[in-house]
């Protein structure tokens, strides 16, 4: 039986300009990780990771605790969806023809200053993922919901077919990424990838079992390497 393993990168700098690092917080979340893997004894065939800097230095400072190691391979097939094409150009489209969306888009900049600014940014994201998700909202420099989950589906299904008997893989990116890994694994509707994605945690670990052609979900989203005050989702 083999092991696929799904690392969301740490915390990163979600409201900065440049939002692609990992806060000083996102990266202590990954020693976490690397130091239980290495009191584990864990070990792994290889490694994958997408080209993003927070999917990166993730893999990089946990791959740092395992002595035995294989070489990072990247792929950009690995990559979060367009959060920043969303938020700006999807959001100036519906916001057009939707007032309510309008108004939450409002109500989150004049809140995008204060600590509880991830609540009103969440109301207004949730709008319009939904809306990106059933391909509602479009602009031509931005992957669709579509291409995005086909995209997951392609590299997954490489990863899953390539994988031999008693190997454990290592892929350490996004929560939309792992979102779409569960939903499609356990054939759930296409709204739960967007549901999960909201709770996958920072630094959480996800993994499935494989074995005869069949994959299944062991575990999710567990931060059991974190203490409870270094548990985020953003």
């Amino acid at each position: 039986m083999s092991t696929l393993t799904l690392v969301r990168h740490g915390q990163a700098t979600a409201f900065a300009k440049n939002s692609d690092r990992l806060t000083t917080l996102g990266e202590q979340q990954a020693h976490r990780l690397g130091e239980a893997w290495a009191v584990e004894g864990r070990s792994f065939n290889q490694v994958l990771c997408g080209a993003l800097e927070r999917q990166k230095r993730t893999a990089e400072i946990v791959c740092g605790y395992l002595p035995d190691a294989p070489p990072i391979e990247f792929d950009a097939a690995l990559n979060e969806y367009d959060a920043t094409g969303v938020t700006t150009y999807l959001a100036d489209v519906l916001a057009r023809r939707d007032s309510k969306f309008a108004d939450l888009r409002a109500e989150f900049e004049m809140h995008k200053g204060e600590e509880d600014r991830n609540k009103h940014f969440q109301r207004m994201f949730e709008r319009l993922m939904t809306a990106w998700l059933e391909d509602g909202v479009a602009a031509p420099a931005v992957e669709s919901a579509s291409t995005f989950f086909a995209r997951v589906e392609r590299v997954l299904t490489g990863i899953i077919t390539s994988l031999e008997p008693n190997q454990r893989i290592a892929v350490f990116t996004s929560g939309g990424v792992i979102g779409r890994a569960v939903q499609w694994t356990t054939k759930a509707p296409t709204r739960t990838a967007l549901d999960l994605n909201w709770r996958v945690r920072n630094c959480s670990v996800t993994e499935f079992l494989y074995s005869g052609g069949r994959i299944s979900l062991d575990l999710f989203n567990s931060t059991a390497h974190l203490p409870q005050q270094m548990v985020t989702y953003r």
